[in-house]
C-alpha cells in the first residue's frame, strides 16, 4: 500500500475483488462497492458536464450517507477538490466557505439553500444525474484533495489543505496500528467534515471493509445499531464516550462484535474513563490524538490502558512527533513543551492564508539535527513526557491560567471536578483578576440528583487553594457541541460571560 495516488484509487482499487462486498449501509439502503462507484461516475460525469476540472473546487453539504460519499468520489474522480460542509452549518457559513474557496460546484441536499456565487449547484435527490460515467484524472498524489473548515475559537473559519498523500498516508498509517482488514464494519458518527471522521471511511476503503452510517448521535441508538449491524470498531468524541459509556453502566448491552473503540477530539473525563472497561469488556480501547494541520498524530496502545489511562500515547506509524520545551530545547522524558508534527501526514498548510501557514507550519532549530529545514506543525498544545516516552496532554498553550504564580491548565480543573461523580460536562477558564493575575472560572452541568453545594464541598476537599473556581455557573442540560460533536467551549464561555455566576465559592 503507497501513499502515491490519488483519493479516487481508493474506491477504484477496491472494486476487482470486492465489488459486490457491501462498502456503505444507511439506515434505509445499503451500496455494495460496485453501486458506490457507478454512482460515483454518475456525480464525476454531472460534474464534467459542467466544466468541473482538476483543482476546481466542489462543495459537499449532505447529510451523512451514501449519497455523500458518491458525490466526494465523483469530485475526486475528475482531480476536484473536495469541501465537505457539515450539515448543520448554516447558509450564512455555507456561503462563507464557497466565497472562501471560490468553489465552481457545490452538491447540496433538497432543503439547502443554494451558496451565493456557485455558478453549478447540484440538488441531491432532485436533479437527475447522467446515466454515462467520466474520464479518470490523475493528478500528482501532492496535489491539493480537500479543504476542511476549521471553526476555531475566533473569527471565521479557515481552511485545512490536505494532499491526496495525506489522506492515503493516514487510511494506511491507522489501518496499521488499529490492525484493520477487509472484515471490519466500522460505525461512522463523526462527520466527514472532520479529519477523525473521513479517515473511517478511507480507511475502510482501503481495506474493503464496510462502513455502516449513524446520522443521530444519541447513544442508545448507537448502541442499538452497533450490536444490530455487527459493528468491530466505534470511533467518537469525549462527549459522546460519555453519554455512550454511562448508558451502558445503567443499561448494559452485549455487543459481542465490536474489537475496538477510539477516542480523538480531546480528553475523557477521568471518571468515565474508570467506567469504560466494565462498560466494554473484552474490547480494545484506543485513546488517540489529532490535529486537522498534521492529520492523524499519536495513540495509545490498548495494552497500556489500565497502567495510563487519558495518556496519548506516542506517535502513530508513518508520523513524527517531538516535544519542544519553552526554552527551545528538545524535551526528553519528565519533560514538558510544546507538542510539534514532523512527516507525510503534514498538511500543505491553510487556504490562501500564506503567513498563517507560516506561523503556524515552519522548521524548527532543535530538529535541525534530525530533520534538517523540514517545516513542521506547531500544535499549541502543552504536553508532558513521562519515563517510557509516552505523552500526556496539558492543555492548550493559549487557554492556560494563570493563577496565584501557578500555571493551571483548564482540563485539570475540570478532571478534579468530574472526579466528584456530580458533573456530566464541564468547562473551565481563566478571568482577569487585580490580586491572583486569573481567576477560575468554571461552568458544570450536573448529574441528575446532583447539587451545587455537593460540587462545592467536593472541590473544597479535593482542590489545591489556586485551583478552586472563584464563581461557579451551572449548565441546564447538555452544553453546546462544534460540528464534529466536541464541546464547543468558546460557546459555554461566552454565554457565562453573559450571564452572572449563580455561586461564588470565595
Amino acid at each position: 500500500m503507497t501513499p502515491a495516488a490519488p483519493v479516487w484509487r481508493l474506491l477504484a482499487d477496491a472494486l476487482p475483488m470486492r465489488a459486490d462486498h457491501p462498502a456503505l449501509v444507511d439506515p434505509d439502503r445499503t451500496a455494495t462497492y460496485a453501486a458506490l462507484a457507478a454512482e460515483a461516475d454518475a456525480h464525476a460525469a454531472w460534474l464534467a458536464e459542467h466544466g468541473i476540472r482538476p483543482g476546481d473546487r466542489v462543495i459537499v453539504q449532505l447529510r451523512k450517507g451514501i449519497a455523500e460519499v458518491a458525490a466526494m468520489f465523483g469530485a475526486w474522480k475528475l482531480g476536484a477538490v473536495v469541501v465537505n460542509v457539515n450539515h448543520q452549518w448554516t447558509p450564512s457559513q455555507l456561503a462563507y466557505v464557497a466565497a472562501d474557496c471560490r468553489a465552481a460546484a457545490a452538491v447540496i441536499g433538497p432543503r439547502v439553500p443554494a451558496p451565493p456565487g456557485v455558478a453549478h449547484v447540484l440538488v441531491s435527490g432532485r436533479d437527475a444525474l447522467p446515466s454515462g460515467g467520466a474520464a479518470e484524472a490523475r493528478p500528482d498524489p501532492q496535489a491539493l484533495a480537500m479543504i476542511i473548515y476549521t471553526s476555531g475559537s475566533t473569527g471565521q473559519p479557515k481552511g485545512v489543505m490536505l494532499s491526496h498523500a495525506n489522506i492515503r498516508l493516514g487510511a494506511i498509517a491507522v489501518s496499521e496500528y488499529l490492525g484493520l482488514g477487509p472484515d471490519d464494519r466500522l460505525l461512522s458518527v463523526l462527520p466527514y467534515s472532520f479529519d477523525a471522521g473521513l479517515n473511517q471511511l478511507t480507511t475502510m476503503l482501503l481495506q474493503g471493509g464496510t462502513v455502516v452510517h449513524q446520522p443521530l448521535p444519541m447513544a442508545m441508538e448507537i448502541l442499538r445499531r452497533a450490536r444490530d449491524q455487527r459493528v468491530t470498531g466505534i470511533a467518537g468524541v469525549p462527549p459522546l464516550w460519555t453519554q455512550i459509556t454511562r448508558a451502558l453502566i445503567d443499561a448494559p448491552m452485549a455487543l459481542p462484535d465490536l474489537r475496538r473503540i477510539t477516542n480523538t477530539g480531546g480528553k475523557i473525563p477521568p471518571d468515565v474513563l474508570d467506567q469504560m472497561p466494565r462498560a466494554f469488556p473484552g474490547v480494545d480501547i484506543f485513546l488517540m490524538y489529532g490535529l486537522t494541520e498534521s492529520f492523524r498524530s499519536t495513540y495509545l496502545h490498548p495494552s497500556k490502558f489500565a497502567a495510563k489511562p487519558g495518556s496519548i500515547g506516542q506517535a502513530i506509524p508513518h508520523a513524527q512527533v517531538f516535544v519542544i520545551c519553552a526554552d527551545g530545547r528538545l524535551a526528553g522524558p519528565g519533560d514538558q513543551g510544546e507538542l510539534v508534527h514532523a512527516g507525510g501526514l503534514v498538511s500543505l498548510g491553510y487556504w490562501e492564508r500564506p503567513d498563517l501557514t507560516a506561523a503556524k507550519i515552519r522548521p524548527c532549530p532543535a530538529l535541525a539535527p534530525i530533520l534538517g529545514n523540514a517545516p513542521v506543525v506547531w500544535s499549541g498544545d502543552l504536553v508532558r513526557m513521562d519515563a517510557e516516552g509516552d505523552l500526556w496532554f496539558v492543555g492548550r498553550m493559549d487557554e492556560m491560567i494563570k493563577t496565584s504564580g501557578f500555571r493551571l491548565s483548564p482540563t485539570e480543573v475540570e478532571d478534579a471536578a468530574a472526579l466528584s461523580g456530580l458533573v456530566a460536562e464541564a468547562v473551565a477558564w481563566g478571568e482577569e483578576d487585580a490580586d491572583l493575575g486569573q481567576c477560575v472560572h468554571l461552568a458544570v452541568s450536573l448529574m441528575p440528583g446532583a447539587s451545587e453545594a455537593a460540587l462545592l464541598s467536593h472541590c473544597r476537599r479535593a482542590m489545591p487553594h489556586y485551583m478552586m473556581p472563584r464563581h461557579l455557573y451551572p449548565w441546564p442540560g447538555t452544553m453546546p457541541r462544534t460540528a464534529s460533536g466536541k464541546l464547543d467551549r468558546p460557546a459555554v464561555i461566552a454565554a457565562c460571560r453573559a450571564a452572572p455566576p449563580t455561586k461564588e465559592p470565595g
